[in-house]
């Protein structure tokens, strides 16, 4: 299983990536103002890559339940000298998390390999951003939008309806002229689930990207742990996160975006081990 686009190509077949979080914003849930400033989103993006981080998700908007849109100008002026700078330094892969195709446009011109959006591209012209440049793309299933999301999201048949959309996207998207090896696939974990919502798509992991598509899944930190948990700490969430990676990683899911790179890294080399999917490096 690869991923392909711009002339670069991530192997997935035995190794599942590890995609590091970078929120360069004042209010996401998580680290919101931590890494808001160039020079410490900077410093962050380096402490990943000392840990082994393969692409790094850079995000200028809150996406949490309730959160308030940001205008183009602003996202840019937060997201592109971080895009521009670790290209300088990194020759890894860099994801834009964006639900604009003018900031998606940008940053891809600054060193951007890869558009990760939120909206399963809804907007035509993210589509038409996406083509001219071959980037990578990852197509997520939100219901609503982020500041509603949340309001009393309902489904008949959770996994088949996103099942259902993430085939359909992918249908439609190789139709506008995306190629499918750049197209893999998020089912949206907390964007418009209720707890039981988000449980059904974990237990379905294996079965939800189209046919021969890497799944991404993204459930670090997330609200639902916390339910589960019974507790309202952040930090309690870590563990959990990586719990949960592994788990996810043994039914299939090949990109994991999370916070802790370290952790959830060594996490999926160990059950990668027990797979039988390991390739050992031996030395002379």
């Amino acid at each position: 299983m690869w991923w392909k686009f711009r002339g670069k190509c991530l192997d997935l077949t035995h190794r599942a990536a590890v995609m590091g979080i970078l929120n360069v914003t004042p209010d996401s849930f998580s680290d919101g103002g931590l890494h808001d400033a160039p020079a410490a989103a900077l410093r962050r993006a380096e402490g990943m890559i000392d840990e082994g981080v393969n692409i790094i998700d850079i995000g200028g908007e809150s996406t949490r339940p309730g959160a308030d849109p940001v205008e183009v100008a602003r996202e840019m002026e937060r997201v592109l000298p971080v895009v521009a700078g670790l290209r300088e330094r990194w020759s890894g892969l860099i994801s834009i998390d964006t639900m604009k195709p003018e900031v998606a446009r940008a940053a891809v011109e600054a060193g951007a390999d890869i558009v990760n959006d939120v909206s399963g591209l809804r907007d035509p012209r993210m589509v038409e951003v996406c083509r001219d440049a071959g980037c990578g793309v990852v197509v997520m299933h939100m219901r609503g939008e982020p500041r509603t999301m949340q309001a009393a999201p309902d489904y008949d048949d959770v996994v088949g309806e996103v099942r259902s959309f993430l085939q359909a996207r992918h249908d439609e998207l190789t139709a506008a002229g995306i190629a499918a090896e750049a197209l893999v696939y998020d089912p949206g974990i907390g964007f418009g689930k209720k707890l039981e919502h988000n449980l059904a798509l974990l237990r379905a992991t294996g079965s939800l990207a189209p046919a021969g598509r890497p799944l991404l899944i993204g459930l670090s930190r997330k609200r639902f742990i916390g339910w589960l948990l019974e507790t309202e700490a952040i930090e309690d969430r870590d563990w959990p996160t990586v719990a949960l990676t592994a788990w996810t990683r043994e039914e299939g899911a090949m990109i994991h975006r999370v916070h802790e790179v370290r952790k959830s890294r060594e996490a999926l080399r160990m059950v990668e081990a027990v797979m039988g999917d390991f390739r050992l490096k031996i030395s002379d």
